[in-house]
């Protein structure tokens, strides 16, 4: 490691085979370790790294590594967790984007402020949930979302970010998009906050928790019973990327017009669907790919789940090539089947 006047913390030749939960082999030019704003301004002013293209990296749990990297890599680690302001009407709670998202929100819960527990156990970290806009059992992030603070990677200046800037959609925002408007490697995030309501109502609505409710004869449960119903429930279909590597869900859950939906069901009664407020219909992606015999597949050392249709993981040692390939056969199939064209969530890189 190289520590200039600057303090910044570089490494060259980086492994990043542990810094993404794949596992997949990939190395690093350059990676600056970004503990601060003020880091994030260092590069900026850097007289070589500041003007090269950049690479923001998280926890490494939405990327699938094909290649080495050329661009800076920009290891965002910022850490802390505060309680910003309490309103009559909510929480306001803020976390440095460096922080495991699980345990922050294991955390918010232990200060008595509920409101993420049915975001539980998703991996990654905090900083990485608002450009996913990360969702799981009736919740996505935008319906916690307060602000967020950035600092742009061409100016160095800091800005704060409010839901509507950040243009959230279904696992998508303003940081995944390029072009005219989008912040796709344009800027870092550095704080994430969240208004959680007060009073506190659980989100009940999705089916396994309602199976969970019925189980127990909780009808009523608190904010930690849900916590810990939604982490049996992960626990019991997704591999623990620590050991089986993955990156969760691999593909968006298609939306298809009524029209769309009632002609696969004319094929194929038993699809998983859900009818969505705006009148489309979400079509279950994992359902998809089971139809087409992939569950337990694998092609060269890249699998799909046994348990979980919709992760694809890595049976050891596969590289990013081979999940590409491996994602694209299915991708192939459903269209074949289905007429869906699946769409992955991972950053492919």
């Amino acid at each position: 490691m190289q520590r200039l006047a600057t303090a910044l913390q570089i490494e060259h030749d980086a492994s990043l085979r542990t810094l993404n939960t794949f596992g997949l082999p990939a190395v690093a030019r350059t990676l600056v370790r970004i503990d601060s704003a003020r880091a994030v301004r260092r590069v900026v002013d850097h007289p070589e790294y500041g003007r090269a293209p950049k690479l923001v990296l998280g926890g490494g749990s939405n990327m699938v590594f094909t290649r080495d990297v050329s661009p800076v890599v920009l290891k965002v680690e910022v850490r802390g967790r505060r309680l910003v302001e309490e309103r009559p009407d909510a929480w306001i709670v803020e976390a440095g984007a460096g922080e495991n998202w699980h345990d922050f929100v294991a955390w918010t819960l232990a200060q008595g402020w509920p409101g993420l527990e049915n975001l539980a156990l998703i991996p990654g970290t905090v900083g990485a949930a608002p450009v996913q806009n990360i969702g799981a059992y009736g919740i996505e992030l935008k319906d916690r979302f307060e602000s967020l603070s950035t600092v742009d990677l061409v100016t160095g200046r800091s800005v704060t970010l409010d839901a509507r800037t950040c243009a959230f959609g279904y696992r998508d925002s303003v940081f995944k998009q390029e072009g005219f408007g989008g912040l796709a490697g344009k800027s870092v995030i550095t704080h994430v906050r969240f208004r959680l309501p007060r009073p506190w109502q659980p989100v009940l609505g999705y089916l396994e928790l309602e199976r969970r409710m019925h189980e127990t004869g909780n009808f009523a449960p608190d904010a930690q019973t849900v916590f810990g119903w939604v982490c049996d429930i992960r626990r019991g279909k997704l591999p623990d990327p620590s050991d089986v590597g993955n990156a969760g869900s691999f593909f968006k859950n298609p939306v298809v017009t009524v029209e769309q939906c009632r002609d696969i069901i004319g094929r194929d009664p038993a699809v998983v669907h859900y009818p969505m407020p705006d009148g489309s219909v979400k079509l279950a992606a994992g359902w998809l790919i089971d139809a087409c015999g992939w569950k337990g597949k694998s092609v060269g050392r890249a699998g799909v789940y046994e348990k979980q249709a919709l992760v694809l993981v890595n049976r050891g040692g596969a590289s990013g090539a081979e999940v590409v390939t491996l994602a694209r056969a299915i991708q192939e199939s459903v269209y074949g089947r289905f007429g869906i064209r699946l769409e992955p969530e991972p950053v492919i890189v």
